[in-house]
This record gives C-alpha cells, structure tokens and sequence, in this order.
C-alpha cells in the first residue's frame, strides 16, 4: 500500500520541517512544493491527498488546485479563515483552520493591552514627556473586574486563565453557551448585550464569519461601561469603524486596544484607517503581530500537522470550516 502524500505549499526552514515530520510520522510521503520545478509542483498536487497551505492565492495557481483530483483535506497555518477563497477549493475537500494554534501569545498580547490601558501608560507617559509628574490620578485593576470575552475558544480560554490570575472573574460568548472553563456566566450571541453592559474589560477573538460582520455596533458600544476596555484581537470587520471612532472621541475614560483593523497590507495592499485612531488619546494600537512571537510559526506548523495527522488517522480534525458560514449564497 502506497503512503498518502501531503504536500506543503509555503516556504519552511529546518525547525519546521522537522517539526511537520515529526507530527506526520515516517509512513507518509512529504514534499514541499516551493522546491520544485513547475511541472513537479503540478504532478504532486495532481496525487496529494493532504495540502498544508498557508495563503492559498499565493502559493498555488487555480488551475493547478482544479487539477488536485486526489485531494481530500485541506490545513490552513491561519487560524483565520476569512481571508481564503473557498470557491478555489474542490468540493470534495474538507478544510480546516488551525485552531488555537496563536492562542497563548494571543492571550499574552491581550494582557499586554489591557494593562496598559487600565494604567493609562500610554497617558503617564506623554505627560513624563511633557514635563508632568502626575501621582494623583487614579488608574484600574483587573483584581475584581469583570472580563467579557466574545469567542470562547482557544484564545478566550488562554486569555481567561490569564484574566483569572489577575483576579478578574469571566464572563464568556461561545455558540454553544456551555463551557468546561471556571466562568462566572457563559452565554450565546443572544447574550451579547448583557455582556457589553456588565464588562469592565471585553476582549473580542470571535471569527470574522458572514454572522459576525459588524457584530459590533453603536448599540453594542453604547451599553459598555464609562471605563471599560475593548480588546479586539479578531478582526476589524467584526466592530463598526465609525461607531467606535465616535463612541471613543466622546468618551474619554473609554479605551479601544486594536491589533487587527479594518484595512490591512495582506488584504488591501496598505494600512489605513478611515478615522483617525491613533490621533486617540485612549487608544492603543498594534500591527496585527499578536500571534508571532519566536518559536510561534513552528508551533502553529507542528499544530497543524498532527491535525493533517488526525485526518490521515481516520479522526475528527480539529477546526473543519463549514463554508456556508463564510460564503454568501446565491
């Protein structure tokens, strides 16, 4: 019997290859398409049964995935799937995203962010600058606050266990509205408003899905409290630009920290913002570079194989994207 042959569209360098051959095992064929030449990348993806990819339009041409008669599995390096173009791939193949892959340097950023805004450093520090030794203004903890986090998966859950160890206690937004995780409450979509009105801190890692697109509306940022926190580690479709722009210019004591954003340099070529949120002095800002931290990308390969493993094996894979979720109809 033949082994199946997985084959990896990105670039790798020793740890992660190392690291995908250790999660395959020795009984599978494995080749990395970006060392060869163009007619061996075509007769590999012509007999692969598993693709590891990392950006799809990228790295493989359309007509050479329509040729890929023997594919059965997809695994995305992302965890995020928002940015593939799922009409590409077969009908016949399953995809998955690399799920809680970035999760704990995710949870680490989130941390980085709520703190610093709950002690108004980026403030403290202008004014050191400006010649102001202000001792007398008051900042917050999370000892005894209320952490609301909206997508309870790998990242929520690391960032609760964080939250926890700071005293903050967890409110939390899954599809399910049940967890295993110690929480104060846990709750579906339909409990968003209860969540935004009661946290202190609200961390958005929920998936940027056709049912998630601006979940987050004036409405939403209305009920929040006068001081509370938004962290969005997600996607910047997922808030409405022009209300949280507003919403944070009339409310001072209210504070934004954004890692992802609405127009980034993967999807449209250029970062812009179509208000001025850096010109914010209660927003906090960072490039969309939570996940990487050294050793990150090896991990998330080493994930993602022993998912493509999984697959091989005749198991659940972790992370099956249901591409109606993603995918208008019609």
């Amino acid at each position: 019997m033949s082994q199946p042959l997985v084959v990896v569209s990105y670039g790798a360098d020793a740890a992660m290859e190392q690291a995908t051959r250790e999660a395959l095992g020795p009984d599978v064929e494995l080749v990395y398409s970006t060392r060869m030449s163009e007619d061996e990348r075509r007769d590999a993806i012509t007999r692969a049964e598993a693709l590891l990819t990392w950006s799809l339009e990228h790295e493989l041409p359309e007509e050479m995935l329509e040729g890929a008669k023997e594919l059965r599995f997809l695994q995305l390096l992302s965890a995020g799937v928002d940015h593939v173009d799922l009409g590409r791939v077969p009908e016949q193949v399953v995809i998955a995203s690399n799920v809680g892959a970035y999760a704990e340097p995710m949870a680490e950023h989130v941390m980085a962010m709520a703190l610093s805004c709950a002690k108004r450093l980026p403030l403290r520090q202008a004014g050191l600058a400006r010649g102001e030794f202000d001792q007398r203004s008051l900042s917050l903890t999370l000892d005894g606050a209320v952490c609301g986090i909206v997508g309870f998966g790998g990242i929520g859950k690391a960032t609760a266990r964080l939250m926890r160890a700071f005293g903050a206690e967890i409110w939390a937004i899954n599809t399910s509205g049940s967890t295993d995780e110690p929480v104060s409450f846990v709750g579906t979509m339909s409990d968003l408003d209860r969540v935004f009105a009661g946290s202190d801190v609200l961390v958005l890692s929920v998936p940027l899905k056709r049912s998630t697109h601006g979940l987050i509306s004036a409405h939403e940022l209305s009920l929040m409290k006068p001081t509370a926190i938004l962290v969005n580690v997600a996607r910047g479709e997922i808030v409405d630009q022009r209300a949280l722009y507003e919403h944070l210019k009339a409310n001072p004591e209210c504070w934004a920290a954004i890692d992802t954003w609405w127009d980034e340099p993967a999807v449209r070529r250029a970062f812009r913002t179509d208000y001025p949120f850096l010109e914010l002095p209660n927003v906090i800002g960072s490039p969309h570079n939570s996940p990487l931290v050294a050793s990150g990308i090896t991990h998330a390969v080493q994930c993602a194989a022993q998912n493509v493993r999984r697959y091989l094996d005749g198991a659940e894979p972790a992370g099956i994207v249901r591409r109606e979720e993603y995918v208008e109809e019609g």
